[in-house]
């Protein structure tokens, strides 16, 4: 059974996971910002920057089997002043050997029940266009405001269209 909660600090041993977590992600063909082969280094890297963030307001939400960490997604309330009403999901993955048993759908709906606390009526995301993903977004009533041409590149470099999504909630 897996159970998702957020994480207001990352240990050691949550950290090395994590960096699996975003390895197997990248490995597997989601771009989340970095290009294929991710090393080790640059993905513990980018988890210092994200504990760093923690204290800024930005949340981390993690699935765990037992006591392992198979998935993630983060929630970035706005800090604009007019913006408070608003929030970002960034990096929802799960590894490829969790995949479709509903985990990501679990990680959105807490993260969206969370955001819910913060008082934010407004959840934006951006996803590659025509991925898995959108699938799940639609499923979950997300609604695609647009999308952007040659916005990212995928992990081999090669450059492809993003959509935008937006839920009220």
């Amino acid at each position: 059974m897996v159970q998702v909660r957020q994480i207001t600090t990352i240990s050691d041993e949550q950290k090395q996971e994590l960096v699996n977590l975003l390895m197997d992600s990248v490995e597997g063909g989601a771009s989340m910002g970095f290009l294929a082969p991710l090393s080790e280094e640059k993905a513990r890297a980018y988890w210092n920057d994200v504990e760093k963030a923690l204290q800024f307001g930005l949340r981390v939400f993690v699935a765990e089997a037992g006591s392992s960490i198979v998935g993630s997604v983060q929630l970035s309330p706005c800090p604009k002043e007019n913006g408070k009403h608003r929030a970002e999901i960034l990096k929802l993955f799960v590894l490829r050997s969790h995949r479709r048993m509903g985990i990501a759908k679990q990680l959105m709906q807490y993260a969206q029940e969370y955001a819910a606390t913060l008082k934010c009526s407004l959840l934006i995301l951006d996803t590659h266009e025509g991925s898995n993903a959108e699938v799940l977004y639609r499923s979950i009533g997300w609604i695609k405001a647009g999308i952007i041409p040659g916005y990212a590149s995928n992990p081999d470099g090669v450059m492809y269209p993003t959509a935008f999504y937006y839920k009220e909630l």
